[in-house]
């Protein structure tokens, strides 16, 4: 047998032991190693460190031509004054969007990326800013992040680069930030509600001990007083619930985590619980930028009685309805439909296979805005226009859950998962229109 060849230990600069190198004719190898105890003087120009064509700085540039007056009310500090001067609400909000056009839709992960991350750093710019910041910034700013939006729809309006002659929308069931265990019912609630007002009457009994820090005393107090209001919520909710049921139908229940979810039949069939977001998009049939013009959040697990109060919402927003509506089958109420040809919006949705026909619906005494939508999906330019819905509205909601990351709520309640809603739908618009708004 070959004998085992003889292992080499080679003394290295750094006085660590070597791995067996191979040798060279006449001895060792020479090779430049690491060195990583030398020291180095550095020259960085922080504004320097993205391109110029970087979306955070598209979405900075962008947030630097639109109205921000609300975001900066209420700052008590001004120059040559007394006070610690608060965050830069426009360092924050971008700090929100380009993290949401990224996925992230989490305060801490944010908080984490601006130490980490270049494109954070830079819209930071040396600022440190700590979760709460981020956190408390979205709760209170709701109405301004809205008003935001309805300035940016404005702004593309003005430059023509938005037309409303159609727009399409769709609903995409999301995850909500509760679990199917959360959801019981009334008795159960109560029992709940029982120990949540005895576990808070124990964590103020204890506010002596020493055992906690004042920090860790008030955290254990927010916590025990949080959990008693979401579980009263939740009492509230199955009360409304039951209310309008029958006496056959099985018992309400609601979570005790969020109590304004709803368990929601999903795309795959199952069953969890979720929020009903609803987008509108506006855009060219042919293709090129989408505009979302309007979102909605419920928590209805149906489509039904949408389509009025969205276009509603589009005519608040830009002061116009738009011309055309394209929406799928599960959005088809002839209330809906009536409503929509009154305000002057045309309807393409198509009818169930088994719905009646015009000559049907005529003889028995429909509406005659149902018989004209019905008559209209019988011809070839419905079907036409109903091919666009795809690209515009369901293109969105994939992009939405892909590269926003909504497939999955953090914060709780719809006022909150409204916000979310909302500013990721205002991320995409920035992203989508801001190199032709900023010309």
């Amino acid at each position: 047998m070959k004998p085992e060849p003889k292992t080499l230990s080679l003394p290295f600069a750094g006085g660590e032991p070597a791995t067996r190198e191979p040798q060279a004719k006449f001895g060792r190898p020479r090779v430049r190693e690491p060195e990583r105890g030398q020291a180095e003087v550095r020259f960085l120009v922080p504004d320097d460190a993205v391109p110029l064509d970087h979306p955070a700085r598209l979405i900075w540039n962008v947030l630097g031509v639109m109205p921000l007056e609300g975001f900066y009310r209420g700052i008590e500090s001004v120059s040559g004054g007394a006070g610690r001067p608060p965050l830069c609400p426009r360092m924050l909000l971008a700090l929100w969007l380009y993290g949401i056009s990224e996925g992230i839709g989490s305060a801490r992960e944010l908080a984490r990326l601006t130490k980490e991350a270049l494109a954070y750093q830079w819209i930071v710019g040396g600022v440190s800013v700590s979760h709460d910041r981020l956190s408390g910034f979205l709760v209170s700013h709701r109405e301004e992040i809205d008003a935001l939006f309805t300035d940016l729809l404005a702004s593309l309006l003005l430059k023509g680069l938005l037309a409303l002659r159609v727009a399409a929308q769709d609903g995409t069931r999301t995850r909500a930030s509760a679990t199917a265990p959360s959801f019981r019912t009334y008795g159960s609630l109560l029992e709940c509600r029982r120990q949540a007002a005895l576990h808070l009457k124990a964590v103020l009994a204890a506010a002596d001990d020493p055992e906690y820090t004042r920090a860790q005393h008030a955290a254990r107090k927010a916590a025990a007083e949080d959990y008693q209001r979401r579980v009263d919520e939740a009492v509230a909710t199955v009360k409304e619930l039951q209310e309008r049921r029958s006496p056959k139908d099985k018992p309400a229940r609601a979570s005790t985590t969020d109590a304004q979810a709803r368990v929601m039949k999903m795309a795959d069939g199952g069953f969890r619980p979720a929020f009903n977001v609803q987008y509108a998009v506006a855009g060219a049939a042919e293709g090129g930028p989408r505009t979302i013009v309007g979102v909605q959040v419920t928590n209805s697990g149906s489509d039904l009685g949408s389509l009025a109060p969205m276009a509603e919402q589009i005519k608040e927003r830009t002061g116009q309805y738009p011309e055309v509506v394209l929406a799928d089958g599960g959005h088809v109420k002839h209330e809906d439909i009536v409503e929509m040809q009154n305000k002057g919006i045309a309807v393409i949705a198509p009818p169930a296979e088994t719905a009646k026909t015009a000559d049907e619906l005529r003889a028995a005494g429909a509406d005659e805005h149902v018989v004209t939508w019905r008559e209209r999906m019988e011809t070839e330019e419905a079907k036409r226009l109903y091919k666009a819905r795809a690209s515009l509205v369901e293109l969105v909601n994939a992009h939405q859950k892909e590269h926003h990351g909504l497939t999955q709520f953090l914060v709780r309640g719809l006022a909150k998962v409204t916000t979310m809603v909302t500013i990721s739908a205002l991320a995409f618009n920035i992203l989508q229109n801001g190199d032709r708004l900023l010309r």
